[in-house]
This record gives C-alpha cells, sequence and structure tokens, in this order.
C-alpha cells in the first residue's frame, strides 16, 4: 500500500513522518529528494545550470535557493522549466523507493498532492491538517522567514479545504506532538488491520 502524506507549510508532516519511521515505516520526502536534485554536479544541477546560467549560484557554486525561490514565486515560465528539471529525477527517487521499501505499508511525503493533481498515484492519502495561525508561527520559527512570508506561501499552495477534499485519513495537529503522536499510532493500526483483511 502506498500513502500520500501531505499538507501546507508548517502543519506538521515531518513530524508525523518521524512517528510513522519510529513504528517501522519506510518515508521518503520528495522535498528533500527535490532539493538534493539540485546538489552540485548532479545531473540536475548540470541541467540547471545550462538553462538558467550562473546567476542563480552562490560565490561557493551551490544553487542560490533564496534567489531561486524569489524568480519562480514571481514567474511562472521559469518555475516550470525548474519543475521540468526536478520532476523527472523526484519521480525515478518514489519508483525506487517504492521497488526497495520493505516494510509494511510506504508513505510518501508530498506537499503538493492536490496541486499536482496526483492523488491517483496513492493507495491513500493522510493530510496533516492544523489552524493557519499555527502553520504561520511553526514555519516562521523554522525557515527563519517573516510571517508575511509565510501567508505569502499558504495563500499560493492548495486551502485547507482543497487538501481535505482528497483526503482519506487527516491528523489533526493543533495540539501537542504527543497527541499527534498518539492519532498516527491510531492509524497505524488501521492501516495493518486493513492490509490483513
Amino acid at each position: 500500500m502506498i500513502v500520500g502524506l501531505t499538507g501546507g507549510i508548517g502543519s506538521g508532516k515531518s513530524a508525523a513522518a518521524e512517528f510513522f519511521i519510529d513504528l517501522g515505516i519506510s518515508v521518503l520526502d520528495a522535498d528533500q529528494v527535490a532539493k538534493e536534485a539540485l546538489n552540485i554536479n548532479s545531473p540536475g544541477y548540470i541541467e540547471f545550470v545550462s538553462k538558467f546560467g550562473n546567476g542563480y549560484l552562490k560565490k561557493n557554486s551551490e544553487v542560490d535557493r533564496l534567489k531561486l525561490r524569489e524568480l519562480i514565486f514571481s514567474n511562472p515560465s521559469k518555475k516550470k522549466d525548474l519543475e521540468n528539471i526536478i520532476h523527472p529525477i523526484v519521480r525515478e527517487s518514489i519508483g525506487n523507493f517504492i521497488t526497495t521499501s520493505s516494510s509494511s505499508y510506504s508513505i510518501i511525503m508530498v506537499p503538493l498532492i492536490f496541486e499536482t493533481k496526483s492523488q491517483k498515484n496513492y493507495d491513500r492519502i493522510i493530510t496533516v491538517d492544523c489552524k493557519i495561525p499555527l502553520q504561520v508561527l511553526r514555519a516562521s520559527n523554522r525557515d527563519d522567514q517573516n510571517e508575511i512570508q509565510i501567508e505569502s506561501i499558504i495563500d499560493k499552495q492548495a486551502s485547507r479545504e482543497e487538501r481535505l477534499s482528497i483526503s482519506d485519513d487527516v491528523l489533526l495537529n493543533n495540539s501537542s506532538l504527543s497527541d499527534l503522536k498518539k492519532q498516527v499510532l491510531v492509524l497505524h493500526n488501521k492501516y495493518m488491520e486493513l492490509l490483513n483483511e
């Protein structure tokens, strides 16, 4: 069984993923794969430099992700160019992950399942959901970005309602990490029962 784990910025996807990992479940972070796709001298990096030039590189030759983020937020065609480099790499990694995973079910953590209309790729979809003010607070504390920047990212992502419309299961993360952990355990047990039916 392939499970998609989604949620907006600061909702607590990573925390939920860690609890599943503690239960012995394989988790792939698609965002992390996308980030690594532009690591220096990787095929994605080489393609990136040939399309975007050296203007988006730092002095140490790494991709200047902050400068790149500003560009793609304001330029849809450049965003598309970047996606055409990264998405095939991510798809290949997901394929490899699924074929090599040995846990009872596998989780792929993908923030943009609704936006990419990729829900058909999963047997079940979990949304980690929380109130927007909490998202803003958590993400601004974590990402060294101010609340206005975080709100702008939230505005560009799917709404809570849109995300919930494609969900089979919801983890409500408005409380403590221990509360989230309990919900993950309940969901894990439900999945193990489904697999044993």
